[in-house]
């Protein structure tokens, strides 16, 4: 099926006599056992719930995965991702989520784990890091918040020569315009508060691989730490699937026109938008200005995520990334003007209106008269 007819023709309750079309809301902590020697399908829900697995078996059909896991965040899922690398060295790339710098800095550095940087956009970089043992490789495309797209397939090649597992958050695409796991990444990662929610009323993240014993160690991590996707959320989350591809066609398009128009604009430097997806950002040439601007915007609402039905705008070095020092986000050369933009389904034209009227106030009073 193709990904429209997927993601609504599914077994919303399997084995219910009842055949709804809305998965239910097994809305307990525990089920009654037939026996006290022997357990049934679920027990308790930290272990496994209805709803969630409904939903994680969605998740993995989507990434072209055999397996997924739904966790409470997309920080919970990256935390037990991290677990796989425990007593070795993950290799990251340098242009990343702050909070994922900050996990990776000052927690996971401090848990028998080395952590290492890398500018995944050079290969040969990549290869040279990789001559010292390293049990994953954890990178996003395109990056965040400069937007890079890293090359997955050479990337996953040096990763198994050295006998490393490729990780990808693919939180900015969607399994909708990229699966990194048919391209050779061993696991995909998501922040689904972000596309695969849509709605910005769901915080959940989620795992997919196809390999059979990393899925039992991550199931295994996700019932021990009790991370898992309580079943509320987990029915939100599949709701919000329901419109995934109507809702990235419209936000695509929506990015595109704003990128085209953003592009004519002499106050806008460096105009970064991959083509695909609907972020984009830019700068302006200093943060007061990028301040005056994000400000002035009345239909973007200035916020720290991205992915939802409604546009927001960030400066990335002062929300998102400010957990990042500033010493290191200049070494990376993270601009601090840089403005990020994630473009909603609103009206194109309202909002083009809204960055139009946002820009004209940015300019000298005498060069508008």
């Amino acid at each position: 099926m193709k990904p429209a007819t997927q993601l609504l023709r599914f077994d919303a309750a399997p084995g219910d006599p009842y055949r709804p079309l809305s998965t239910p809301i097994y809305q307990t902590a525990t089920f009654a056992q037939t026996s006290a020697l022997e357990f049934g399908p679920y027990d308790y829900s930290r272990s496994g719930n209805p709803t969630r697995s409904v939903l994680e078996r969605q998740l993995a059909a989507l990434e072209g995965a055999q397996y997924a896991s739904a966790f409470g965040s997309g920080m919970a899922a990256l935390t037990t991702l991290t677990r796989l690398a425990a007593g070795g060295r993950i290799l990251a790339g340098d242009d990343l989520y702050g909070g994922t710098y900050r996990l990776l800095s000052r927690i996971s550095a401090h848990q028998d784990i080395a952590v290492d940087y890398v500018d995944a956009t050079d290969l040969d970089a990549v290869g040279a890091a990789l001559r010292s043992p390293t049990k994953l490789v954890l990178v996003e495309t395109p990056t965040n918040p400069l937007l890079r797209v890293l090359d997955l397939p050479s990337l996953a090649r040096l990763c198994h020569e050295r006998g490393a597992l490729l990780a990808v958050d693919n939180s900015l695409l969607s399994p909708l315009l990229q699966q990194p796991l048919g391209i050779g990444a061993d696991l995909a990662l998501h922040s689904a508060t972000k596309f695969l929610c849509g709605h910005g009323d769901v915080t959940a993240g989620a795992i997919a691989t196809n390999d059979s014993d990393l899925a039992s160690r991550i199931s295994f991590l996700q019932n021990a730490e009790g991370n898992a996707l309580a079943p509320f959320d987990s029915w939100l989350l599949l709701r919000g699937l329901k419109t995934l591809h109507l809702r990235v066609r419209e936000q695509q398009r929506n990015a595109r026109r704003i990128a085209a128009f953003l592009g004519r604009q002499p106050a806008i430097r460096n105009l970064r938008y991959p083509g695909r997806g609907s972020v984009l950002c830019f700068e302006t040439g200093d943060i007061e200005t990028s301040r005056r601007l994000v400000e002035s915007l009345r239909l973007f609402t200035i916020a720290v995520s991205f992915g939802s039905v409604h546009s927001t705008v960030s400066l990335p070095c002062r929300m998102s990334h400010a957990s990042i020092p500033e010493a290191i986000r200049r070494s990376r050369h993270l601009p601090e003007d840089l403005v990020r933009l994630s473009i909603g389904i609103e009206d194109a034209d309202d909002l083009l209106e809204d960055l139009a009227q946002a820009l004209e106030a940015l300019m000298p009073r005498a060069a508008r008269s």
